[in-house]
């Protein structure tokens, strides 16, 4: 009697197989991109009565659980009046910084997407996102022109966006670096001001839910893109993205969390109180320390967190723990510790 044996599976090429696996990883957030997408238009009720920046103004008062300025004894002395013109500036200015970001983001991966090969799945979802990016540009500055007259980046960070090009067609993985150094910390800031229990304006909440709804995708995006080709690189290129990825966040990092100087001028910072308010007391260290967690989690797996390169994160003032999974919730302990 003949016994059959079970057939064989071939060998698959460990190479190949990632290649899938990355294809398939990015056809599920294209298509996450046409299952789920918002009309800034359509999905924000901008003709609503209460979305009248002046109706129940004291909804512009920073939230004292994700804002430094909120929190900061200053600020929560002043007269409700100010407190609340503060608050429309700043919400204000934070969002047209995003509307900046997101257009140096879009300059950077047209040009990256424009030498791709035919059928490589990156140009479908880097379409679908710089669509969702150009609509996030359409509200951030549909809320402006409603809220407050604010400029944004300051001049000089506003010169980065030249760096955008080059970045996106020749050194890909920096600008996906550059992605994460500004898309983390908006993303950071407004989950924890919608997880607030404060009565936040509408505009605030109608945009910053949209926003953050596909940040999620972009985000993924990046994480995905930079897992995929970082640990290919000869040592050398990986030993200078390892130092380079820290500085890159410490640098874009502080132009997107901070206001300008037209903002502390405009309403008489004392300079004590700018100082600490990001970046001089332990506490704000910690919170601009914490936008980073999922990524130094990144920066282990793909092998950038050498011993040199923890100092660097370190002497910027943005180490600490990685996250077990991104977006974990912070824990208190470990912000503690």
């Amino acid at each position: 009697m003949t016994t059959m044996s079970a057939p064989t599976t071939p060998d698959v090429d460990p190479v190949v197989a990632e290649a899938q696996a990355y294809a398939e990883k990015l056809l599920m957030l294209s298509q996450a991109s046409v299952d789920r997408h918002f009309d800034p238009f359509e999905d924000i009720d901008w003709d609503n009565p209460e979305f009248d920046p002046n109706y129940k103004p004291e909804r512009w008062v920073l939230v004292t659980s994700a804002d430094p300025i909120g929190r900061h004894p200053w600020y929560q002395a002043l007269p409700l009046e100010t407190k609340i013109e503060i608050g429309k500036v700043r919400q204000a200015n934070v969002a047209k910084v995003g509307l900046q970001f997101e257009a140096i983001l879009i300059v950077g991966m047209m040009q990256h997407i424009f030498n791709l090969k035919n059928n490589d799945p990156e140009f479908r979802y880097c379409s679908h996102e710089m669509i969702e990016e150009h609509n996030h540009t359409l509200m951030f500055q549909e809320m402006v022109n409603r809220v407050a007259d604010v400029p944004g980046m300051g001049p000089l960070v506003r010169q980065l966006r030249h760096l955008a090009s080059p970045a996106g067609a020749f050194l890909p993985n920096f600008f996906f670096m550059a992605v994460l150094a500004g898309e983390e910390p908006i993303d950071h800031i407004q989950k924890d001001i919608l997880r607030s229990t404060d009565d936040i304006h509408p505009i605030m909440r109608g945009v910053m839910s949209i926003h953050v709804a596909e940040e999620a995708r972009h985000i993924s995006f990046a994480h995905e893109f930079l897992k995929k080709n970082v640990p290919a690189q000869p040592a050398l290129n990986k030993a200078v993205l390892s130092i380079a990825m820290p500085i890159i966040m410490f640098v874009l990092g502080r132009s997107i969390a901070t206001p300008p100087k037209s903002f502390f001028k405009q309403f008489n910072v004392p300079a004590e109180v700018r100082k600490e308010l990001f970046y001089g007391s332990k506490e704000a260290k910690q919170v601009f320390a914490d936008y980073y967690i999922d990524v130094r989690a990144l920066a282990e797996e793909i092998g950038l967190m050498n011993p040199v390169a923890r100092k660097v994160w370190k002497l910027l003032g943005i180490d600490g723990p990685s996250s077990r999974f991104r977006s974990e919730p912070k824990r208190s302990a470990k912000r503690a510790a």
